[in-house]
């Protein structure tokens, strides 16, 4: 009986479909299997896990090729939770690898001009990006710009429209308005007015809370008459005078309820005491800090809903990390799941310490 045919061996992919499967140029490919020339790690990484995917019968060579350099970029605001977010950077920066470096800067969140230019003129190479910035016309201009260069993009705590960025890093924020919206509905009682401020609505973040607030009251809570979002940028004094001239209104049912998605609680907690109604208007705010566990503890404040920022900066790292190459399994493309805080389940230590 003759020897059994040895079993033919399948056919080693071509360069055409490793580029085919990684999006990228045949040219690009050489490069990266080869060995010969500079390629951004991102599409190195691309490239050789397309390789692996076809089975390609050769000894790869390893995706993570000198410096991966990240940006960061972040608006400035001397918010407790923007200072939470820069530790958060800090403690995440510490636990990556060495041939991983990370670049930080801060840029002034309504100076488009400034934040196109940090997008736009990095001063070393750049690897990928994490940007938490306000969503305008031109910032989306510059990251499309980014993007186009292949370099993977992350959106950190407020998400940026209609880009095909990597991943946005954040919660769902529009199911923490409604969560907060439910809340208020179902303390409040009695029928009334809500009041619903916020921080610019430049930022995507503050759009879908607010807009998601005023969903769940309109769709469950028809005694509850909700206004117009008030703009108050952060600031205690436009939030103190926002809700002082609520008070000092006339016409209108009752204030039961208040919503701000933003910062600036020392402004609305100063209206309610001087109109003497701590207590009895329903406050649901956001972020966890130290003003606001006191605010929690007094009664004054009566849920917080935080967006964990040690959670969001790991997604994004972990996004990015992925996208060079370090990380064989993907992360999980879902929202960042937030926390809810009252008086009974607070830290007695403090939530940042003082500098």
């Amino acid at each position: 009986m003759p020897d059994a045919a040895p079993a033919r061996r399948k056919r080693s992919a071509r360069f055409v479909e490793i580029a085919e499967a990684a999006q990228v140029s045949t040219a690009t490919v050489n490069r990266v299997l080869n060995e010969r020339g500079s390629v951004a790690p991102a599409t190195r990484a691309k490239v050789i896990a397309a390789a692996k995917q076809l089975g390609v019968p050769r000894a790869l060579p390893d995706p993570r090729h000198g410096l991966t350099r990240l940006d960061v970029i972040l608006a400035r605001s001397p918010t407790p939770f923007f200072r939470r977010l820069e530790l958060a950077l800090q403690r995440s920066m510490q636990m990556l690898d060495r041939r991983i470096v990370v670049h930080r800067g801060v840029v002034p969140e309504d100076d488009d001009a400034q934040i196109v230019q940090a997008l736009l003129r990095p001063r070393q190479r750049r690897d990928g990006l994490i940007v938490a910035v306000p969503d305008t016309p031109r910032v989306r201009e510059a990251l499309l710009a980014v993007m186009a260069q292949r370099v993977p993009v992350v959106t950190l705590m407020s998400d940026i429209g209609a880009i095909p960025r990597l991943h946005f890093a954040g919660i769902d924020n529009l199911q923490a308005g409604r969560t907060a919206g439910h809340f208020i509905g179902r303390l409040a009682r009695r029928a009334g007015r809500v009041m619903v401020l916020s921080n610019s609505l430049a930022y995507r973040a503050h759009v879908d809370r607010t807009a998601g607030c005023r969903l769940v009251l309109a769709e469950r809570y028809p005694g509850l008459d909700c206004g117009p979002v008030v703009e108050c940028f952060d600031d205690p004094d436009r939030s103190y005078r926002a809700v002082a001239q609520a008070f000092a209104s006339p016409a209108g049912a009752p204030l039961v309820g208040l919503y701000h998605s933003g910062a600036g609680s020392a402004g609305i907690a100063a209206a309610l005491d001087r109109a003497g109604r701590q207590g009895d208007v329903v406050w649901v705010g956001h972020e966890l800090s130290d003003e606001h566990r006191d605010l929690l503890a007094r009664g004054t404040l009566d849920l917080v809903i935080d967006q964990d920022p040690d959670g969001q900066v790991l997604s994004a790292m972990q996004h990015l990390l992925h996208a060079c190459g370090y990380l064989d399994q993907a992360p999980s493309d879902a929202p960042n799941e937030f926390r809810l805080f009252c008086a009974e389940n607070l830290s007695p230590r403090p939530y940042l310490e003082t500098r």
